[in-house]
């Protein structure tokens, strides 16, 4: 066998691997595509309110510690009045 043949041996078997691969994912028919392209508009939309959880997550936190420390500065100045 020389290199040529052995090249297109394995271009073949490349080829029936990937499609094998893909049927086992349901990715074999026409569809395929827009189930893609909808599988990556579902993991960029899950991205964003990922990024959107953590800004207000942050946001509640530094709101809270701000509240407390004016709280506990109103109590030191003006509390005893």
């Amino acid at each position: 066998m020389n290199d040529d043949e052995l090249e297109i041996l394995l271009e073949r078997a490349a080829k029936r691997g990937a499609q094998q691969a893909l049927k086992s994912v349901g990715l074999h028919d026409e569809e395929a595509v827009h189930d893609v392209r909808d599988l990556r508009e579902l993991l960029d939309g899950w991205r964003g309110v990922k990024k959107t959880v953590g800004r207000t997550a942050a946001q509640v936190i530094t709101t809270a510690i701000l509240a407390c420390l004016a709280t506990g500065a109103w109590f030191k100045w003006w509390g005893d009045s």
